[in-house]
């Protein structure tokens, strides 16, 4: 679907009052700095889908076996590529995976984590700003999914002034 189409890319809760929900939602939101929970509603979208593709696969493999095999490789090499399942997992895996697993794959948490910045929100900052490269192409996406190879290359940009180590923003711990 092209970028800027009017179809949502996310369903909200069918409930939109339950107290347990919206503070686990809102937990989410402060420790990864999303910024609001439509970001969350998307990525738990994007994980419902990939249950729905797993069970889908799962039961076209009792008809055509190899077809469905072939299929689900693919489908287990692309959440491999982007570190959402572990080498070894299966399928079956793919049933069991949990939001936070969507979540640490978005450029944000994982510039974060790498210590680019001293918060998730700072790394969203720095994103958005253009601060932010991976293999010297800048992204300003804080959603973007990293994939485990690109995952070392990322870095802030030459021309920013927070390539400057002594720059007063950047993360204490670097």
């Amino acid at each position: 679907m092209p970028l800027g189409s009017s179809t949502k890319q996310y369903e909200t809760p069918n409930h939109p009052w339950q107290g347990e929900r919206i503070a686990g939602e809102h937990d989410l939101v402060e420790r990864y700095g999303l910024q609001n929970k439509e970001e969350l509603w998307r990525a738990q979208s994007e994980l419902r889908d990939l249950r729905r593709e797993a069970r889908k696969l799962l039961g076209r493999a009792a008809g055509d076996a190899e077809a469905a095999a072939q299929e689900g490789e693919e489908f287990l090499a692309r959440l491999k590529r982007y570190g959402i399942l572990g080498e070894s997992e299966s399928l079956d895996d793919v049933l069991s995976l949990e939001i936070t697993d969507v979540l640490e794959r978005r450029l944000q948490t994982v510039a974060y984590r790498q210590g680019l910045a001293n918060t998730p929100q700072q790394a969203r900052q720095f994103i958005v700003h253009g601060h932010v490269t991976i293999d010297d192409r800048r992204v300003q996406r804080p959603g973007y999914t990293v994939a485990v190879a690109e995952a070392d290359r990322i870095a802030f940009d030459e021309s920013s002034p927070l390539a400057d180590e002594l720059h007063p923003e950047r993360a204490e711990d670097q």
